[in-house]
């Protein structure tokens, strides 16, 4: 099933469920005003909208519209709780690189996570405004999982059935500010933009045999203006999205809701496949050539991040967005 929220002036959007193919879409009346109202009441909503998502399959039932990705919002345009972490240990292992950092000694056994902001989120090709340049724009593209109520102590062999839907994502890192952040042990605030999001949310059996161990084994691919960045393979992660709900409940209750990103998708063989953010290739240059030579992001920059089936059909459709200048 796929699921979008159509912009419509107010904060939460109306939800949509779209076709398959991402050609059609229909409002879900009667059902679920809004995709956190779904997530709440999942188990009487999840069926109700699966009607429908087959009727609109079969070219049957309820009038349909084209479905235009410029009208999306974000799947889910506020959250409760955006939980950000880094799975894949090859990204890491760069990112020592790029910030002079020591590795943790747990590196590969305890997940990293911050919490980032949830109140403000992106559709897929909202632009993205920015106050300077000079901060150090990067395009990051990860995978991110909606969860419904997690309760508190859930462990990895039991997340998977709260994992209800799956999200492509655009999390904008500002670098120049980053590395100051994370050597204060606070984290990240300023360095964060708002997160932006592929146009649709989809159920994880719309992935068929990619969807399995808590990962999905599909690459990711990015273009930044119109050439390809890379296609790192996301199955790559070294913590499945169990052990990242395992490690965010593990002191707290998550509620319907909360979102969970697996960090920057990266590859051990980034030679070969390329890497989904600017600091990585920075990183790889730096271990090649002693320095950096690739440039963080201009204004007027345009990044686009997609994923397809073995058929070559968009999943989630695409991240397709500008970095322009905040009107500050």
């Amino acid at each position: 099933m796929k699921l979008a929220t159509l912009k419509d002036g107010t904060p939460d959007g109306v939800l949509h469920v779209v076709s398959r193919d991402l050609s059609r879409s229909v409002p879900a009346h009667g059902i679920s005003p809004t995709l956190q109202a779904a997530i709440e009441d999942w188990d009487r909503a999840a069926p109700l909208l699966m009607h429908v998502y087959e009727a609109l399959n079969a070219d049957e039932g309820a009038q349909s519209e084209p479905f235009d990705p410029l009208r999306a919002a974000a799947p889910l345009p506020r959250a409760w709780q955006w939980l950000d972490a880094s799975a894949f240990h090859s990204h890491g292992d760069l990112m020592e690189t790029v910030f002079g950092l020591d590795p943790p000694t747990d590196k590969h056994t305890v997940p990293l996570m911050y919490q980032g902001a949830g109140d403000e989120l992106l559709g897929a090709c909202d632009d993205l405004r920015l106050p300077s340049a000079d901060d150090g724009m990067d395009f990051e593209a990860e995978l991110v999982a909606i969860l419904d109520r997690v309760p508190m102590g859930t462990k990895a062999v039991a997340a998977d059935p709260h994992i209800r839907l799956l999200m492509i994502a655009n999390d904008t890192s500002l670098r120049a500010i980053a590395g100051k952040e994370i050597k204060t042990g606070f984290g990240f605030l300023q360095s964060k933009a708002a997160t932006s999001f592929g146009p649709v949310a989809v159920t994880p059996d719309e992935l068929g045999d990619a969807w399995r161990d808590g990962r999905v084994h599909l690459p990711m691919y990015i273009h930044w203006n119109g050439a390809q960045f890379g296609r790192p393979d996301c199955g790559a992660m070294g913590f499945s999205f169990g052990e990242l709900v395992q490690h965010a409940a593990r002191t707290r209750n998550l509620v319907a809701g909360t979102l969970i990103g697996t960090g920057t998708i990266s590859n051990a063989n980034y030679r070969e496949v390329g890497s989904a953010c600017i600091a990585e290739r920075r990183a790889i240059e730096m271990i090649d050539h002693g320095h950096p030579v690739t440039p963080y992001m201009h204004f007027g920059d345009r990044v686009r991040i997609e994923m397809f089936d073995g058929d070559g059909r968009s999943i989630f459709g695409a991240i397709d967005q500008t970095y322009v200048q905040a009107d500050l």
